[in-house]
């Protein structure tokens, strides 16, 4: 049996939009040459998308458009969009845009009884002519149908404009106003683009939030989820939960704490791009390990960034002063960067895309978010968790380092991290108070640290004014030891020491004494065997003196024998 290889489907051609995120949306932008329906309530941001859409293709694809209105003047736009940075005067000075207002009166229509689209697909013609337009925005199309009363009509009109903006081959938005639980006020344009695009502006507990979501891209693969957005002063931002891909490349190079302690405990520091928690009670000295890890990239020549929630930078540089860290010298030389507002400033969102811009702005090395759990007064767990998920692939993503701090509550465990994102977390390290004798001392233990040999002691975690310090394990008859309880068992070992050496001292004079009697004894023994041996010495030779003596009388009474026999040999002869 032959086997048949399926060729792979092209996917449809796409203008991309420029604006950060919805390209990686829409796997790449809106399709080109085709219609795309953007529908929302009032103030859910349709216009700006649509102009920002044209301005982008104007100054970074070079890609002229026409913007055609037929609710604001061209003043009152030019008005509206002072406030950001789009170059709509310049463009439409170069001939890039081309901005226009179409005024539909309803009474005119309701008199006469009387509306086609002629004369809307000539203005439209003589305005993609007069700049060569590639891309065209309608805002909103209501107003062109509001003098159609008999529904077959609308839909013919509908699909005859989809269908000459396609014979035109521009790539166009139309937006278009929500109504009557429908996605538009007719029910009926979500049907003929080939690409819808809803944006909705709601208030939750008190807090604004946008969200984007891509009901149909037909030809193409899409995100289908709720996206959180912002406009601000550059326009559209837009932050993807599809982005969370688990890409990321792992480096080996180690940066350090700011801590020499623990970075011995860490062996050798923390990993480059890795995420780091921090948590502890309150007072425990989370933002004073913040602050060494931002000095030490600093001294390394590292652009840092110091996302803060709780004090403002006078605060913090002042605070950081009574433990030797001088923040404000880094700030004066450009390396280190302050961004403090409170949290219930905004919804989690724009906390979220505020800091994205920040760190496309500065473009830092190594980023402290101080702390993660007041953003937990604005938003639910799995909300604040989704956040902190999104900014953790944010920064590992660039490789950059980050710290954040986490506050421990008497209703949690010690090891909680409150907002539930441990498990993304690279290294954890937990600071608590310790209480024994009456007072409270720091604590610091490392959780986790993946990738490295850590230790496994609980150390004691001092602020001193020059700075942070870890002291040694010091571990008494009730186990590790701090604060005076530490000192009391110190001096008490050091007096036990003092006496043991003291008593180690006694006995070697002793021995020492000994020594020496045993070495005068041995001398006066000596003496007298020396006395003994020289009397006995003499004694012998006397002796020796007397035998040898007796030897020689003995011989010289022989030899007078000798002489005396031979003479009376001598005379009896005679």
């Amino acid at each position: 049996m032959r086997s048949t290889r399926v060729k792979p489907i092209k996917s449809i051609e796409k203008s991309p939009t420029g604006i950060v995120g919805l390209d990686e949306i829409t796997s790449g932008g809106l399709p080109r040459g085709r219609p795309t329906l953007v529908c929302g309530g009032p103030g859910c941001g349709k216009t700006v998308l649509g102009m920002e859409f044209l301005v982008r293709g104007a100054s970074q694809y070079d890609q002229p458009g026409v913007f055609m209105a037929f609710e604001e003047t061209t003043r009152e736009l030019s008005e509206n969009f002072a406030s950001m940075s789009f170059a709509i005067p310049s463009l439409c000075s170069q001939k890039k845009l081309y901005v226009e207002h179409v005024r539909v009166e309803r009474n005119e229509i309701e008199e006469t009884g009387e509306y086609d689209l002629e004369g809307l697909f000539i203005r439209l013609q003589r305005a993609i002519e007069s700049v060569g337009a590639k891309r065209l925005v309608l805002d909103t199309i209501e107003c062109l149908f509001a003098g159609f009363r008999d529904t077959n009509i609308l839909r013919a009109e509908l699909r005859r404009l989809f269908r000459w903006l396609k014979e035109k081959e521009v790539t166009a938005i139309v937006t278009a106003e929500t109504g009557g639980g429908q996605l538009t006020r007719q029910g009926l344009e979500e049907y003929v683009a080939d690409c819808v695009i809803f944006l909705d502006h709601r208030v939750d507990d008190q807090n604004s939030i946008r969200r984007l979501r891509v009901i149909k891209y037909r030809g193409s693969l899409h995100g289908t989820s709720e996206y959180p957005f912002l406009i601000g002063g550059d326009g559209f931002s837009v932050l993807p939960l599809s982005s969370l891909r688990l890409d990321h490349k792992a480096s080996n190079q180690r940066v350090s704490s700011g801590i020499p302690a623990l970075d011995a405990m860490l062996g050798k520091g923390f990993f480059r791009g890795s995420s780091i928690l921090i948590s502890g009670a309150a007072g425990t000295g989370k933002s004073s390990i913040a602050a060494h890890f931002l000095q030490a990239a600093c001294q390394r020549g590292e652009q840092s960034i110091y996302f803060a929630s709780e004090q403002s930078p006078d605060e913090i540089v002042r605070n950081m002063r009574s433990i030797g860290i001088d923040l404000e010298r880094w700030v004066r030389r450009g390396l280190l960067h302050f961004h403090t507002v409170r949290a219930g400033a905004c919804g989690l969102e724009k906390h979220l895309l505020l800091i994205h811009g920040e760190i496309t702005r500065f473009s830092p090395k190594v980023v402290v978010v101080d702390p993660i759990t007041n953003y937990g007064s604005i938003g639910n767990a799995d909300e604040v968790k989704s956040m902190v998920t999104r900014l953790v692939d944010l920064l590992k993503s660039r490789q950059i380092t980050a710290m954040f701090t986490s506050l421990t509550s008497a209703g949690h465990g010690l090891e909680d991290s409150v907002v539930g994102v441990s498990s993304l977390i690279d290294a954890w390290l937990l600071l608590r108070n310790l209480e024994a004798g009456g007072e409270r001392n720091r604590g610091l233990c490392i959780l986790k640290s993946r990738g490295m040999a850590h230790s496994n002691q609980v150390r004691e975690f001092l602020l001193t004014d020059h700075g942070a310090e870890l002291a040694e394990v010091y571990v008494g008859p009730e186990g590790v030891l701090t604060g005076s309880a530490r000192a009391m068992q110190q001096a008490r070992d050091h007096a036990e020491a003092q006496e043991r050496k003291q008593e180690a001292e006694r006995k070697r004079r002793e021995l020492e004494n000994r020594r020496r009697q045993f070495d005068t004894q041995i001398s006066e023994m000596r003496a007298k065997f020396a006395a003994e041996e020289q009397a006995l010495t003499r004694s012998i030779t006397q002796l020796q003196l007397r035998d040898q003596q007796s030897a020689a009388d003995r011989l010289h009474l022989a030899h007078l024998r000798q002489q005396a026999g031979a003479a009376a040999c001598g005379n009896g002869r005679a």
